[in-house]
């Protein structure tokens, strides 16, 4: 039978044979700790055949998120460092994440806010917090870009979206409104044509980031929803976590990466996993992504490389941590009555990993 509503409790898991009913008992206490949300357009991408379904490793409770290590942190990416007021993080000069809401379609077993999301938290800003924060976008001048987050800004309704998207881009300096969202490939019907619509505004450009992990992501459904976004003229980036045994190969990444090109989303962003509390047994090495890193450098168009980024513990942002092609050989002194500045001399992988001298040796 079609599942027709978002399972949200252990006993519906095991009733729709996505869990084993033995585990019942640990999946019900991981429900209790950290929110549960399977929709059906989720659910029917899970092979409930295969015990190492890629697509149920994101989204189906497992007992071992109880088993919280000591580097891990309620807050791992610090956003309560940068939170002038509620509702707001500004980490970085230009721009400022803006936490809308506190829900979402579906709960990824990996969050890095799984402790401020999901039934029994704050659902959404009070009027009185919107203001403020809106309040705070206009008084500081340098904000260029606003990203709608929170949990998720689609699960907003599209007449409230278009207010929200209306009050920011009649702010002079807010040039682009980005939307970072799972819904439209866990409940692409949301997107519909009036919801696209509310997020075309005058006087800012908007962006969506789609956030999918692995091909299978990509049903036909959702494939139409990206559609209907970017035939509207509003462009996509990707972002995507790499995640032990859902895309920690070269043939499922390269896969997803040709997955967002074909539908016309230009690969962005390939996340370490944060140090989110009970999500060490979906966490990969640094060394096992640079080398996927290197695997898709010169093997795959250039179309389909993301940046592989670490967000540093403690609030302190982003950072590049892909594999390096580039080191600098000690300097060589110039020769007296040198006319032009000399290159200095560097040593260069190539994607095959041979190293080549740059500027070569005459």
């Amino acid at each position: 039978m079609k599942i027709s509503t978002t399972l949200r409790r252990a006993s519906e898991l095991v009733a729709e044979g996505l869990a084993p009913e033995q585990a019942l008992a640990e999946l019900e206490r991981v429900a209790a700790r950290y929110a549960v949300a399977v929709t059906p357009a989720v659910a029917e991408l899970i092979d409930s055949s295969d015990p190492d379904d890629p697509i149920a490793r994101q989204y189906i409770p497992d007992a071992r998120e109880l088993n919280a290590q000591a580097n891990e942190r309620d807050d791992p990416i610090g956003d309560h460092t940068h939170a002038p007021v509620d509702g707001i993080v500004h980490r970085y000069p230009d721009r400022v994440l803006f936490k809308l809401v506190h829900v979402c379609a579906v709960y990824c077993r990996f969050c890095f806010r799984r402790e401020m999301v999901g039934p029994g938290k704050e659902t959404a800003l009070s009027r009185e917090a919107y203001t403020k924060a809106l309040d705070y976008i206009c008084g500081h001048d340098e904000i260029w870009e606003v990203i709608l987050t929170g949990g998720d800004p689609l699960m907003l309704s599209p007449r409230r979206l278009a207010e929200i998207m209306n009050d920011l881009a009649a702010i002079d300096h807010v040039k682009i409104i980005r939307l970072h969202t799972r819904v439209p490939v866990a409940d692409p019907a949301r997107v519909s044509d009036e919801m696209v619509a509310a997020l075309r505004v005058q006087g800012a450009s908007t962006w969506v980031a789609l956030h999918a992990n692995h091909p299978r992501e990509f049903s036909e459904a959702a494939r139409a929803a990206c559609a209907r976004m970017i035939d509207s003229g509003i462009p996509m980036v990707s972002q995507s976590v790499l995640l032990r045994g859902v895309n920690d190969d070269a043939v499922t990444l390269t896969a997803l990466m040709r997955s967002f090109v074909e539908n016309r989303i230009k690969p962005y962003y390939l996340h370490h996993g944060d140090l989110a509390p009970g999500t060490a047994h979906l966490r990969t090495t640094i060394a096992e992504g640079q080398a996927l890193m290197q695997a898709l450098r010169g093997n795959v168009s250039g179309l389909c490389q993301p940046d592989y980024v670490l967000d540093i513990p403690g609030g302190y942002g982003k950072a590049p941590i892909g594999p390096e092609y580039l080191s600098q050989n000690a300097p060589t002194n110039a020769k007296a009555g040198d006319a032009t500045p000399q290159e200095s001399s560097y040593r260069v992988m190539d994607y095959c990993g041979d190293v080549h001298i740059y500027p070569p040796k005459s």
